[in-house]
C-alpha cells in the first residue's frame, strides 16, 4: 500500500517507516526536517503540517496516513501550551479533513497511554481531543482509523527528550545518576523497534476502528531500572535518587476509570530490555565519544 508518515523523521516515526517498508509498502515520510535515517525505498517531503495545501497534495496520492507528528514531549508542552493546540490538535484535524477528502482508506494516530490519566497536563489534553476528533470524523463521514496509545518507549536513535536516553548518557558522561522523584515509579517499558513492528500489524482489518495500547510486557520500578543500569556499566555508577514535587508524570498507572477502553497488542517475539538498554548504551557512547565530550572522557579514565 502507498503510507504517508507525517512525522516520520523522528525517534518512533523512523522506526515505523522501516517496519513499513520492510513489509514491503511504499512509503512517504512527511516531516519539518528530512529524515537522516532516510532510505533508498522511501520518498522524502519536507513540510509544516499547517501547510493545507500540501498536507492534501502529499494525502490525495496516498491509502493509508499515519499520524505521529507534533509536540509529544509533556514537560514541552507545558511551557508551550499554544502550540501545543496549533500543532497536536489543530494539526491533526486539518489532517483528517485531508483524509476525508481523498478518502483515505485508514487513519492511524499515535496517541498515549496518558489518555486513561490525571498526569500529562497539556499533552494530555491534546490527545484526548484528537482522539474526540477521530472518533467524529468515523463517525460524521466513516473515516476508518487505529489509535495507538503507546506507553513509554526506549531505544536507538532517540534523544535528550527520552528519560532513558537522559539516564544512560549521564551515566556514561559523567559517571552518576541523578534522578527525580521516588524511586517507586512503575513502568512498562516497550522497544521502539517492538512498537514499531505492532504499529504495522494493525493495518489487519481486525484492528479498523480499535483503541490499540503498546506498551512493555513487564513492569519495572525506576529504582530497579537504574540498578540495572549501573549494573550494566560494572557498577561504577553513583545513583542520586532526589524528591521532587513534578506531577507531570503518574507514578505506579497511568490509567483511571474511563468508558473508553482499548485492547493491548504486545510484540512477539520481542527484544529483551537488558539487550535494548545495551544497544542504547552503544549507540550514546559513539555519539557522545565522536564529540570528544571532556566529561566523557573523565569518565573512562576513572573507570579504567
Amino acid at each position: 500500500m502507498k503510507i504517508v508518515i507525517f512525522g516520520g523523521s523522528g525517534f518512533l516515526g523512523s522506526h515505523v517507516a522501516d517496519a513499513l517498508s520492510d513489509a514491503g509498502h511504499e512509503v512517504t515520510i512527511f516531516d519539518i526536517r528530512k529524515s537522516p535515517y532516510l532510505r533508498p525505498d522511501q520518498t522524502m517531503v519536507v513540510g509544516d503540517i499547517l501547510d493545507d495545501r500540501l498536507v492534501t497534495e502529499v494525502v490525495s496520492q496516498q491509502q493509508v496516513v499515519y499520524h505521529l507528528a507534533g509536540i509529544a514531549d509533556i514537560d514541552e508542552c507545558v511551557y508551550r501550551p499554544v502550540d501545543t493546540v496549533k500543532y497536536n490538535i489543530l494539526g491533526t484535524v486539518q489532517l483528517l479533513e485531508a483524509c476525508r477528502k481523498s478518502k483515505i482508506e485508514r487513519f492511524v494516530f499515535a496517541s498515549s497511554v496518558y489518555v486513561y490519566s490525571d498526569s500529562g497536563y497539556f499533552y494530555r489534553t491534546s490527545k484526548q481531543a484528537c482522539e474526540a476528533f477521530i472518533e467524529n470524523y468515523w463517525e460524521l463521514y466513516g473515516l476508518k482509523y487505529t489509535i495507538l496509545r503507546y506507553g513509554s518507549l526506549y531505544g536507538e536513535r532517540s534523544d535528550d527528550r527520552n528519560s532513558i536516553y537522559r539516564l544512560i548518557k549521564q551515566a556514561i558522561t559523567e559517571g552518576k545518576i541523578t534522578y527525580k522523584g521516588t524511586g517507586d515509579e512503575l513502568r512498562e517499558y516497550i522497544h521502539v523497534r517492538d512498537a514499531a513492528q505492532s504499529s504495522v500489524k494493525i493495518l489487519a482489518p481486525e484492528f479498523e476502528n480499535q483503541n490499540i495500547i503498546l506498551t512493555g510486557n513487564q513492569a519495572i520500578r525506576y529504582r530497579e531500572l537504574l540498578e540495572m543500569i549501573r549494573e550494566m556499566l560494572g557498577n561504577r555508577i553513583e545513583i542520586e535518587i532526589v524528591p521532587t514535587d513534578r506531577k507531570a508524570h503518574y507514578k505506579i498507572t497511568p490509567y483511571n476509570f474511563s468508558p473508553k477502553l482499548g485492547q493491548k497488542l504486545v510484540n512477539n517475539p520481542h527484544i529483551d530490555m537488558g539487550q535494548g538498554l545495551l544497544a542504547c548504551m552503544a549507540e550514546i557512547y559513539e555519539k557522545v565519544y565522536n564529540k570528544k565530550d571532556d566529561k566523557f572522557g573523565m569518565f573512562i579514565e576513572r573507570s579504567s
